[in-house]
């Protein structure tokens, strides 16, 4: 009976033994297994944390001003002219401030008067592209219709020569902008391959986004600069030969009354 005991208590020993042995073994494969996976998603999870690093830097409007150097300040002041001109065409380059429905509604009334000494002063009064022209055949009424014809074709011909040129100005903006982002271009390639040109060993994209971000920024604020300036060019150009044959029509019809004479 002992004998029978003390088997029984070692096999139940060595299958205790056995069962540890199981489990120490289970840990162990559970383990490497997790170690494992942790190596696989470790470089996975810092090229995440590293692309969310990347992607949260921003770019202000300011960082790509400064980017764009000199050239960029220029063609900004250049933008800022460009709205300055155009806000003040708008105010002058229009049909009320060019023919005053007021001033021909007088003066129409005078010459049917036949009070052309009146109507010249009216004129001089009150200076707009009609009354210069009108001004100008009145002064010359005495010498016949010619004399008046010609004068006031001069008048029309000088005043419309003055409103192109004013108007050219938004023309030389448009047409010198994308030139100076061409320029903003170049330069700032050449900057980039001199970078590629001096370093020793392959040079890092940030030692190369200094002339890039010159090159494209310059680029961009050129075309801003050079697409809507051209548009009111073009506006304002029109509005302006609408106006020269309105008016050349209108002082034919009021002075007509006098070729006869």
């Amino acid at each position: 009976m002992g004998q029978v005991g003390v088997t029984h208590d070692g096999e139940m020993g060595k299958d205790m033994g056995e069962a540890h042995m199981r489990r120490t073994n289970a840990w162990r494969v559970w383990g490497a297994a997790a170690l494992v996976v942790l190596g696989l998603l470790a470089p996975t999870a810092l090229m995440a944390a590293d692309e969310t690093t990347r992607v949260t830097v921003p770019v202000t409007l300011l960082d790509n001003i400064k980017a764009s150097g000199a050239i960029g300040y220029v063609i900004i002041l250049l933008s800022i002219a460009g709205v300055a001109l155009i806000i003040i065409f708008f105010v002058n380059i229009r049909r009320d401030a060019l023919v005053p429905p007021d001033l021909l509604e007088h003066v129409e009334e005078l010459l049917e008067s036949g009070d052309t000494a009146q109507a010249l002063e009216v004129c001089e009064g009150n200076p707009s592209f009609l009354s210069t022209v009108l001004a100008a055949g009145l002064q010359r009424i005495e010498k016949g219709w010619e004399a008046t014809e010609k004068a006031m074709s001069d008048a029309i011909e000088e005043e419309a020569t003055t409103l192109h040129q004013k108007v050219g100005w938004l023309g030389l903006i448009a047409n010198v902008g994308p030139m100076l982002g061409l320029l903003g271009t170049v330069v700032g390639m050449v900057m980039a391959f001199n970078v590629i040109a001096r370093a020793t060993t392959a040079p890092s994209p940030a030692m190369l986004a200094a002339g890039i971000s010159m090159a494209l920024v310059t680029t961009v604020e050129g075309l801003i600069v050079a697409i809507p300036i051209t548009a009111f060019y073009i506006f304002f150009r029109n509005r302006v030969i609408n106006s020269v044959l309105e008016v050349a029509n209108i002082t034919e019809e009021l002075m007509e009354r006098f070729k006869g004479s």
